[in-house]
């Protein structure tokens, strides 16, 4: 396989793993071309590990799509990958704009970002469509007389763990209720808890499944974690991803008690642990690179290795003069070790 290739991510941050997967990927096709981000903080450290980085606004900022297709037209980019879920919504909206110059927005519809960014919201297509998940209500629908302990309480929108609480008696449900900014309060789940990576070809074709159970979590990315082979969560998050007819990757978060599964949480986006996912055998990157140049890849559900074990840990990287004002340009990282400074 031949050609050249941009691929953008955006809000590089800490998605070190994901830059790294992308350029494996086009490696191991033979896809010439460039992995590019965007963060809208200079001391991200995922800039540093991307052929070329650009400087954008908040992506709550009026400017910030406009920007991003700035960005493609100039650099050829043959697809975009947002990252963070308080975009999915905007470039779902605007997926013609970026279709029409020439870019692949790897994003689901609109509405189905606005169905998984919305936990209210996501309670609500899960109890419509009959499919398990943790009972979620809104304040105003509190009856503190008949609430029962453990609930958990977390922002309606939000991501990584930011908000969230158990919740083990009154006293706390009713300072956490004001404390939290727009929560949703939820049933507390038993049993072991996985993120399952799904991913679905450009025309909805549902291609991998990969059920990871959450060994320690922190800042709600897995820290630790192993692959599960586990039928009826694959068999199950099937169904629910074609019913919400998804694109490109989502994650969904589940517990299993006794076999009885109960989801809480879906993102339409790559999972903060996807390296375990692809180390296990599912390339979710080769695949969707797959897709953008026009292949057709066989569906490969349950195909992945079985109880494999990840265990993550920080690593730093360092600059010489570390606050002086970079240009959008290729940052090299220099890891540690005894020579880790640039001169």
């Amino acid at each position: 396989m031949a050609g050249d290739f941009n691929i953008l991510v955006t809000a590089a941050s800490r998605r070190v793993a994901m830059i790294r997967g992308f350029k494996r990927a086009m490696s191991a096709l033979g896809v010439s071309g460039q992995i590019q981000v965007t963060d809208s903080d200079r001391l991200s450290p995922g800039l540093r590990f991307a052929d070329k980085f650009h400087i954008v606004p908040l992506s709550t900022s009026r400017d910030y799509i406009p920007t991003i297709l700035d960005i493609c037209r100039k650099e050829g980019i043959g697809m975009v990958v947002p990252t963070i879920d308080e975009e999915l919504p905007a470039f779902g909206r605007r997926k013609k704009d970026f279709s029409d110059a020439g870019v692949i927005p790897l994003v689901c519809d609109e509405k189905v970002g606005r169905i998984c960014t919305d936990k209210y919201n996501t309670s609500l297509f899960f109890s419509e469509n009959g499919f398990p998940f943790a009972h979620t209500i809104l304040p105003d629908q509190l009856d503190y007389s008949k609430v029962s302990y453990p609930l958990f309480i977390k922002p309606r929108m939000g991501r990584g763990s930011i908000g969230a609480h158990q919740v083990r008696n009154e006293t706390e449900l009713r300072f956490f209720v004001n404390y939290v900014k727009d929560p949703v309060v939820q049933n507390y789940l038993s049993g072991e808890e996985f993120t399952v990576d799904v991913l679905a070809g450009l025309d909805g074709r549902i291609l991998s499944i990969v059920p990871r159970e959450r060994i320690v979590i922190r800042s709600g990315v897995s820290d630790r974690g192993r692959t599960r082979n586990n039928s009826a969560i694959i068999n199950l998050c099937k169904e629910i991803c074609e019913k919400l007819k998804i694109c490109g990757p989502v994650n969904m978060q589940c517990k299993s008690d006794n076999g009885n599964i109960t989801f809480f949480e879906i993102n339409p986006r790559f999972s903060g642990a996807i390296q375990l996912t692809v180390a296990a055998g599912a390339d979710f990157f080769q695949m969707i690179i797959r897709e953008a140049l026009g292949e057709r890849p066989e569906p490969a559900i349950g195909q992945f290795k079985d109880n494999f074990l990840m265990m993550s840990y920080e690593e730093s990287l360092f600059e010489a003069n570390g606050f002086k004002k970079i240009s959008e340009q290729k940052a090299e990282p220099v890891l540690p070790g005894p020579s880790s400074t640039k001169p």
